[in-house]
């Protein structure tokens, strides 16, 4: 299998050791080469994984099984239209764009080509669970959504104030970082009918992005409420459902569902840990393969795009 890298920050040296597992996993040969803007070294340990390094895309070879787009989200779109043509699939990290202000069918994708966006929360047991189980089995008439952290704890050793989530230019911003909230409601429940939303910078981080963003959203039957922000010292990842009878607090770090009636606890699930980075690599495997569909097309994650970016 040939794969090219475009891009070796963090989140795609983390693609890259997960897909070298998951090949090996398979015995399947590999070579892997790398599209790079920047200069600085990858170091022995992911050196000596690369084939060739390219510093120019119209020096790449045209013969790629895929190609992983994981360079800044600013220059995706543009990264997308240049490289199809050498690829028979790609792994796109999200979000998809940085704005919706882009026509996905400008875009030259092959028909039979499998366009990847990444969701990887969605590859967790305990979201599968609530997907099957809960949403499918209960009438959820309220859901309330956090997500919140801190930037400068985010990455041991380098400075925040230069990573893209600092900058609104590069495609950094809570909005479309913490895309994945979006992301996996809209997995669970569709497209909401209307959104409300503000977003600002509103801390003392030496950021040019936002650093909260709220959201209010009706859907048919159902309330949400949505926090994503940069400013919380504590992270924390919950998803909360309410029905007329319980409610279900799903805590997306720990991966344990708690279930409430009244002030009583009546039932806790625990599900176990795992590597849904990981889980998610194998499923691009499987969906090139021919045996998984893939359901997060570039026009799924666009859509999904349009509602974060609501102005409203």
């Amino acid at each position: 299998m040939k794969i090219c890298m475009v891009g070796l920050g963090s989140i795609g040296k983390r693609h890259l050791g997960n897909l070298i597992t998951a090949l090996e996993r398979r015995g399947r040969a590999y070579q892997i080469d790398a599209l790079r803007s920047s200069r600085t070294p990858l170091g022995e340990k992911w050196e000596s994984r690369i084939c060739r390094q390219y510093d120019a895309a119209e020096c790449l070879p045209g013969d790629y099984d895929a190609v992983f787009v994981t360079n800044p989200t600013s220059l995706h779109y543009d990264t997308i239209q240049e490289l199809a043509p050498k690829t028979k699939h790609m792994f796109i990290e999200k979000p998809v764009f940085d704005s919706p202000g882009y026509n996905p069918d400008d875009l030259p994708l092959k028909e039979d080509g499998i366009y990847y966006v990444a969701c990887p929360l969605r590859h967790k047991g305990i979201l599968k669970y609530i997907k099957e189980r809960i949403v499918e089995e209960e009438k959820i008439i309220s859901v309330r959504v956090v997500s919140t952290s801190y930037l400068p704890s985010w990455r041991e050793g380098m400075d925040y104030r230069t990573v893209y989530s600092a900058d609104k230019d590069m495609g950094g911003g809570v909005t479309r970082d913490l895309i994945h909230e979006w992301d996996y409601i809209q997995y669970l429940f569709g497209i909401p009918e209307k959104v409300c939303h503000i977003q600002e910078h509103v801390s003392e981080l030496e950021i040019n992005s936002d650093d909260v963003s709220v959201y209010l959203a009706r859907y048919p039957g159902m309330i949400l409420e949505m926090h994503l922000d940069y400013i919380g010292q504590k992270t924390e990842r919950m998803l909360q459902l309410f029905t007329n009878d319980k409610r279900m607090d799903a805590d997306l770090v720990s991966d344990v569902i708690y279930e409430y009636q009244g002030d009583r606890l009546v039932r806790k699930m625990e599900f176990p840990k795992e590597d849904h980075y990981l889980n998610e690599i194998e499923y691009f495997l499987d969906c090139m393969e021919g045996r998984r569909k893939n359901f997060n097309t570039v026009g799924d994650a666009y859509r999904t795009l349009e509602t974060a970016m609501t102005e409203e």
